[in-house]
């Protein structure tokens, strides 16, 4: 089973610059999107149809804004909207789809970046986020967490771990809180089966960062204790560019 998850910065943009081509090259089985930014009526569901893909999608309230996504082939037995929290659900952050025992969640956490109010949001949503996932996970085991999580939890996960050690995405205690949720039973799929390798998921589109690699590792694959003995391959696709984010691999 071949799942990938990528922030697309907007879906139609992304579509622009080619998303529907790479999709039919890359055939994945599960794709969880974030901030596809639109409303519903503005998806285009037939373009994904004509691929053999179902499509589930979670907006925001607020036009051109957050919004996740699962594409499928394989249709879900269920998909659950939003974690039941209002105002989380009201910005489109959360997605699940559960195909017999195994569940694939498509998660967008907040940025703080612009400025101590979302920054405070953001801590509380990672403290209620790991609440519901606990929680979720009594009676759904097998999970895959795919998401943009905006922080870089290691130095090697960063291209300037001494600069960024006050920037939002980088803090003490984003970081201290992505230790303390993987050591609560969740596992980094990409670290674990690539522990030495220092490669990014996300480039500022400013000062030419991604021509010169200069990225953060924001976007992950966690699962659950019951899916690592199936980890096969974790991988990032770096070479895809419909987005300032690139699209991260995990094969079961």
């Amino acid at each position: 089973m071949k799942i990938i998850t990528y922030n697309v910065n907007g879906l139609r943009a992304a579509i622009g610059k080619g998303f529907l081509n790479w999709l039919e090259e890359e055939q994945p089985d599960v794709v969880c999107l974030q901030e596809i930014k639109l409303q519903p009526d503005q998806f285009p569901k037939e373009e994904f149809d004509a691929r053999g893909y179902h499509t589930y999608i979670f907006c925001a309230e607020k036009k051109g804004y957050s919004g996740v996504a699962i594409l499928t082939r394989k249709e879900p037995d269920h998909v659950e909207y939003g974690m039941g929290i209002e105002k989380y659900d009201r910005e489109g952050r959360f997605i699940r789809a559960d195909f017999g025992e195994l569940s694939v969640v498509s998660v967008y956490h907040p940025s703080g970046t612009s400025g101590e109010e979302r920054q405070a949001f953001k801590m509380q949503w990672l403290s209620d986020f790991q609440d519901y996932v606990q929680e979720l996970e009594k009676t759904r085991k097998q999970l895959v967490l795919c998401g943009d999580y905006n922080i870089a939890h290691e130095k090697i996960d960063i291209h300037d771990p001494v600069r960024n050690a006050k920037n939002s995405g980088f803090l003490p205690e984003e970081r201290e809180w992505l230790t303390g949720f993987l050591a609560a039973g969740y596992t980094d799929t990409f670290r674990v089966l690539n522990p030495d390798k220092q490669e990014y998921t996300w480039w500022s589109y400013r000062f030419n960062a991604r021509k010169n690699n200069k990225g953060w590792r924001i976007d992950y694959n966690i699962v659950t204790a019951p899916l690592v003995p199936l980890l096969k391959e974790a991988y990032i696709l770096s070479q895809a560019e419909h987005s300032d984010h690139c699209p991260l691999v995990l094969i079961l």
